[in-house]
C-alpha cells in the first residue's frame, strides 16, 4: 500500500470558498475513483492549507485511477474552477514501514 499526501496552499481567505466548491462538485468525483484516507485544513503551523491523503495498492493502481479521474468530463469541468484559489500544490508518496499500523 502507498499513501499519496497532497498539500494545497490557498490564497489567504480562500479556504472556505475552496471547501464549498470541492464539497459541491469535486468530492463525489473523488469518491467515485479514489479511496480517501483524510481531508484536512491546517490549524497550527502554515495557514491556508488543505491536506489530503489517498490510499492505493500500488503506483500502478494510482496511475490507473488518477487517469480515469482526469478523463472524466465532470472532473475536466471542475478542476479549472479551483486553480484561481490555489497558490501552490505539493505531492508526496508515502510508503508505510513494516511496523506501521497502516498496512
Amino acid at each position: 500500500m502507498i499513501v499519496e499526501k497532497r498539500t494545497y496552499t490557498l490564497h489567504p481567505g480562500k479556504t472556505a470558498e475552496f471547501l464549498r466548491l470541492y464539497e459541491a462538485e469535486g468530492l463525489a468525483l473523488h469518491r467515485k475513483y479514489l479511496r480517501m484516507l483524510g481531508y484536512f485544513t491546517s490549524d497550527i503551523g502554515p495557514q491556508n492549507q488543505i491536506v489530503t491523503m489517498w490510499a492505493y495498492e500500488s503506483m500502478a493502481e494510482r496511475e490507473e485511477l488518477r487517469a480515469r479521474l482526469y478523463a472524466d468530463p465532470e472532473w475536466i469541468a471542475f478542476g479549472p474552477k479551483t486553480l484561481p484559489l490555489i497558490q501552490t500544490m505539493e505531492n508526496v508518496i508515502l510508503k508505510p514501514t513494516h511496523f506501521s499500523p497502516m498496512p
